[in-house]
């Protein structure tokens, strides 16, 4: 579980095949093999750390399945790709987004670059999108300003667009999209209920 508050960007340094190959320094704070790491929303485990001459960790590597290739816009990067990284909460960690799983739902389009960011969406993601709530756009917990029938608009703070993937997005680029997981669930619950 993630809050969507992204903790540092880190780059692609290279891939082999479905091995990925991350630099970075704050997620690799007390890193362990197994660990979870959010890579633009997309929760990946890491199965190797990688040391530099001083023996401090550099780099780590993951495996991308094809599911998850499929599915999000990792299968977008080329070396030097920047990449929004997160590790998981802990439960003495302030909330300080929303709860996101790193399950990417779908991936959108940008049709207008932050500051006033909107996005095309799949169906199956807009449909729990709610002015005012919140979604993870690359993996950063944003709040709803507006929707459409096919895309959503967010407000991107000037912090935001400097520390992340956002503030260097175009026109046309994907983006990892995560709905609110308790509109997933509401839902779900909500047709037995009607029935009653």
């Amino acid at each position: 579980m993630f809050t969507g508050i992204v903790e540092e960007l880190g780059w692609l340094r290279r891939r082999q095949g479905n091995r990925f190959v991350f630099e970075a320094r704050t997620v690799l704070e007390d890193l362990k093999i197994g660990d979870s790491i959010s890579h633009n929303g997309c929760c990946l485990t890491v199965v190797q750390i990688g040391l530099s001459d001083a023996d401090e960790p550099l780099t780590y590597e993951v495996d991308v399945v094809a599911e998850s290739l499929a599915r999000t816009n990792l299968g977008d990067l080329r070396p030097g790709d920047p990449v929004n990284l997160e590790r998981p909460v802990r439960l003495v960690d302030r909330l300080g987004g929303h709860l996101v799983q790193g399950h990417v739902d779908g991936v959108g389009t940008i049709t207008r670059p932050s500051p006033d960011l909107e996005v095309t969406a799949p169906a199956g993601v807009l449909r729990y999108v709610v002015e005012k709530g919140s979604i993870a756009v690359d993996g950063c917990s944003l709040t709803v300003v507006s929707v459409s029938d096919n895309a959503f608009s967010v407000a991107v703070i000037p912090h935001t667009a400097a520390v992340t993937t956002l503030g260097r997005r175009r026109q046309g680029d994907r983006v990892n999209l995560e709905a609110d997981v308790v509109a997933k669930y509401v839902e779900r619950l909500l047709p037995p209920l009607q029935g009653s």
